[in-house]
């Protein structure tokens, strides 16, 4: 991670800058030690490095590694202004842990399974989860941006398979098939779950058939945003997960969300849950 940029490189330019910062990051890796340090049992299942699966072993997090010994983990260069955000992703053994993971979530025993990947295959992940749902598993997922998944015909099917998608602003409409989140918002009222949409600064929003509810953020000194919206993800389910009002659990995730952007990397920054609540 590149932090503290005045702006990002265009296209032919080198940018310098004092601070490089390295971690263990990733969005399904951000949210489950968010939720962990709240006091949520978490298990996580992706593909990782050994340093990585000590670290969140050391975050009192079950792990199961679906990356196999030889095999490349992935890596991700972050290019951070505090506001802005650039990334280019190797993606190593990630392209072989879709079908590794769905043969582990048939052996899940969660109340709640979150997903932070690209579904490649949107059909055969809405039968999964219809297969979660069955045994009373409740799911969620954050696509990312993702410009050839908003253009499979499958996604409106995969999304109604959920519980709760999270999506900031420009996914929201990327997904839609729109340019703003004003013109998105009938898509998104449309569908099956609640729809969480992350603004940043200005907070965050659930959209749903039952309304709309919002939330406003805390104001805070941010040094790198990287990772700031999976640590609301992690906020908002352990909220989510204690059965907190809809309105309550946006404002825990603005909380940790918030909180996650004082340090560089998504992680060090982190609160935990005090004793007592």
């Amino acid at each position: 991670m590149f932090v503290g940029l005045e702006r990002l490189p265009a296209p032919g330019e080198e940018i310098r800058t004092n601070s490089f910062h390295a971690t263990i990051g990733g969005g399904a890796v951000i949210t489950a030690v968010a939720a962990a340090r709240l006091g949520v049992d978490v298990a996580l299942l992706s593909a990782l490095s050994d340093p990585a699966a000590k670290r969140l072993r050391s975050e009192k997090i079950r792990v199961t590694n679906l990356r196999r010994p030889g095999e490349p983990h992935a890596v991700s260069a972050a290019l951070s202004t505090g506001s802005e955000r650039a990334f280019v992703t190797f993606d190593g053994v990630n392209v072989r842990l879709e079908q590794r993971l769905s043969a582990a979530l048939r052996r899940a025993t969660g109340r709640h399974v979150h997903l932070a990947l690209y579904p490649r295959d949107t059909t055969a992940w809405a039968r999964r989860l219809a297969a979660l749902r069955r045994r009373r598993i409740r799911t969620s997922w954050d696509f990312g941006w993702n410009d050839v998944l908003a253009s499979d015909p499958g996604l409106p099917a995969l999304i109604d398979a959920l519980d709760l998608v999270f999506v900031n602003e420009r996914e929201a409409a990327l997904y839609a098939g729109v340019d703003r989140l004003e013109d998105a918002l009938l898509f998104w009222r449309d569908r099956r779950p609640i729809v969480v949409v992350k603004r940043g600064a200005d907070g965050s929003r659930a959209l749903s058939r039952d309304g709309d509810c919002s939330a406003g953020a805390p104001t805070v000194k941010a040094v790198d945003t990287t990772g700031a919206g999976d640590a609301f993800n992690g906020g908002f389910l352990a909220a989510w997960l204690r059965g907190a009002p809809l309105e309550r659990c946006l404002q825990a995730g603005n909380r940790i969300g918030a909180a996650s952007t004082r340090k560089a990397g998504g992680l060090e920054a982190l609160p935990r849950r005090r004793r007592g609540r």
